[in-house]
């Protein structure tokens, strides 16, 4: 009999529920088309606003990648990690709703803001992936945080779906709001969604795995991280994996947040690219969950390759886009493998980590992560300056999931490492 899911990983599943609103209306969708709007009104070129938010996202997640290590290092101490998770998440709401207030062609405050309502996000996930090592155990990782981004993905879809029915019943006249409020109203919806759905995440997970308090907790913890940068060498496998994921989660970042950038720049309009994202919404929560239920069958490194390999025909593919029916098939190609390359990444690092020094290993995660997420924006920004083509951008990033697949071949396969877990060196 399959075991049902417990209160503690629902609850740390919603959370993938509640921050997918940010996700798909701040950092993929709406934002992205609003700022660009705002900054060509302001006579910014459209390949310059396209680079700018790349220059942007490559700052908070520099920034980000820096303090994390040192801060999940302190949060392995008892009763820190939930702090750190709730003061992070308050930025992000905080710094989201201040975007409501922001005047007309002011582009470069909406950067401001979104810089800091993203380190919100990003730091907030940082301490929320390190808690499924609180939730769950070894065997059932893969399907917890498969789940999790399937529910990620309907949870993003819901509150994106009424804010497109905003925007266009106002673009249309139906509702006597100018374009610009119901972008505004978007965000909104965004911050009620992102906090109402985090309660349960407040409120009934906790920290079981940490370490005893010490005097001088900070100075104790920059000492900690240290001897564990020293000695990172003896985790073989887990540094490996690290400088896999390093290329291929770049690349897969950088196509999450500049997609709406680059659809704007081939032509598209706005209300194709909204619904064409919102369908990619629906049909990335079940191939999330699939993924999650294939890692379980197969492994999850295998699950891996595939959407790498995936993701290597995007940016072929998006080389010669054109079309609306091009941008439609671009997207279900990143739909089928987007959420599941994400979840079982952080499932199989999971299991390579130490439990009682999560945060900080997951510090490491988020600091290979987010250094990669510096590098895509930036290549794709320089590369579609120097070209003047957005495309080309796309084609670039073709080089970070080669690299990144070369050196996952060298990471063992997951149910190995159950397996010897386990004490038993068969792999099944």
């Amino acid at each position: 009999m399959k075991r049902k899911f417990t209160k503690q990983e629902t609850s740390w599943m919603y959370y993938d529920w509640a921050s997918n609103a940010f996700s798909m209306i701040i950092t993929t969708a709406i934002f992205p088309i609003f700022y660009k709007a705002q900054a060509t009104a302001a006579g910014v070129e459209a390949a310059d606003s396209t680079a700018y938010l790349g220059y942007t996202i490559a700052i908070f997640t520099f920034i980000l990648a820096m303090i994390g290590p040192v801060l999940g290092t302190i949060a392995d101490y008892e009763g820190y990690k939930k702090r750190f998770f709730v003061s992070f998440l308050l930025l992000g709401l905080i710094s989201t709703f201040s975007l409501i207030f922001v005047p007309e062609g002011e582009w470069l405050l909406l950067l401001i803001l979104f810089t800091l309502a993203s380190l919100g996000l990003t730091g907030a996930n940082l301490f929320y992936d390190a808690f499924i090592i609180d939730v769950t155990d070894n065997k059932r990782m893969n399907k917890v945080s498969a789940r999790g981004f399937g529910y990620g993905y309907i949870g993003g879809a819901i509150p994106f779906l009424i804010s497109i029915a905003i925007i266009l019943l106002a673009q249309e006249g139906i509702i006597p709001i100018s374009s610009t409020t119901a972008s505004k109203i978007a965000f909104f919806i965004a911050v009620i969604w992102w906090a109402i759905f985090s309660i349960p995440m407040i409120k009934n997970v906790k920290q079981i795995h940490g370490i005893k308090r010490e005097p001088n907790p900070i100075r104790t913890s920059f000492r900690r991280l240290k001897e564990t940068v020293t000695s990172i060498r003896q985790y073989k496998h887990l540094t490996i994996f690290l400088i896999a994921y390093f290329f291929y989660i770049d690349g897969v970042g950088t196509i999450i947040s500049m997609s709406t950038a680059y659809g704007t720049d081939v032509g598209l309009s706005a209300t194709v690219l909204l619904v064409v994202l919102f369908v990619t919404q629906i049909v990335a929560a079940p191939f999330a969950i699939l993924y999650g239920r294939l890692a379980d069958r197969f492994s999850a490194k295998l699950m891996l390759n595939i959407g790498v390999f995936i993701y290597i025909i995007v940016c072929i593919y998006g080389y010669f886009l054109e079309t609306a029916l091009d941008f439609w098939i671009l997207a279900m190609l990143v739909a089928t493998s987007q959420g599941g390359l994400q979840a079982l990444s952080r499932s199989y690092y999971a299991k390579l980590i130490p439990k009682h020094k999560s945060n900080e290993f997951f510090g490491f995660y988020n600091i290979f992560g987010k250094f990669a997420s510096v590098t895509g924006p930036v290549l794709m920004g320089v590369t579609t300056q120097m070209t003047g083509k957005s495309n080309a951008g796309v084609l670039s990033l073709i080089v970070l999931f080669i690299i990144g697949a070369i050196v996952l071949a060298f990471v063992p396969s997951d149910k190995k490492l159950l397996n010897e877990q386990n004490g038993n060196l068969n792999v099944s």
